[in-house]
């Protein structure tokens, strides 16, 4: 058996760290693989918040969250805005109690997709920053970034740079990357510690 990939592995570690009735966070819908994992995990009482700027992808991860039985996935709020924006959209009661914020940078890995709209650290840097208001003490994020394509590799480097400057009272972060692939996605995460 055969290492996780680096997307399998940030699943495991939302699935280990959202309990049924949870809440968590989608900051990049995409297709809505993420945002199922999490409405699964979280479950009937749970709630999960997702996010992206493109309608294309609201449209995938609703049709995707459609084809499972409803009563068996948390309430899923679909929200066609900026991940940076997040704070503001996501109910003051939920701030400081969300189990898991999961980012998959890059761009809409779809056929019909415009492959030139990707994120960027612009928006990514705050959404962090947020993500880390939002969290309850011992949740998690969980960040995939794509060095390999244009634009990718100066948003990686960022990412990472911001994350290994996070004071370890504040968060632990770690990395997950295949060693002998420089330009190969890999996984960031970070574990809360104390409040801000």
């Amino acid at each position: 058996m055969g290492f996780l990939s680096v997307l399998s592995f940030a699943h495991k570690l939302a699935a280990e760290r959202l309990k049924s009735s949870g809440i968590a966070v989608d900051a990049t819908a995409g297709t809505g693989a993420d945002t199922l994992i999490l409405a699964k995990a979280a479950g009937p009482r749970g709630r999960v918040f997702a996010f992206d700027i493109q309608q294309e992808a609201l449209e995938l991860t609703r049709r995707r969250l459609m084809k499972e039985p409803s009563e068996r996935l948390a309430e899923v709020s679909l929200f066609q805005d900026s991940h940076s924006n997040m704070q503001a959209h996501i109910p003051a009661e939920y701030h400081g109690k969300i189990s898991v914020i999961m980012f998959n940078l890059g761009y809409l890995p779809s056929e019909q997709a415009d492959k030139k709209i990707i994120t960027s650290s612009d928006s990514t840097l705050p959404a962090l920053e947020a993500s880390l208001k939002l969290l309850s003490p011992g949740g998690i994020v969980t960040i995939v970034v794509y060095p390999g394509h244009e634009g990718g590799g100066q948003e990686a480097a960022a990412v990472e740079a911001w994350a290994s400057a996070l004071p370890q009272r504040t968060a632990q972060a770690i990395v997950y990357r295949g060693l002998q692939r420089p330009n190969a996605p890999f996984l960031i995460a970070l574990e809360r510690k104390k409040p801000l």
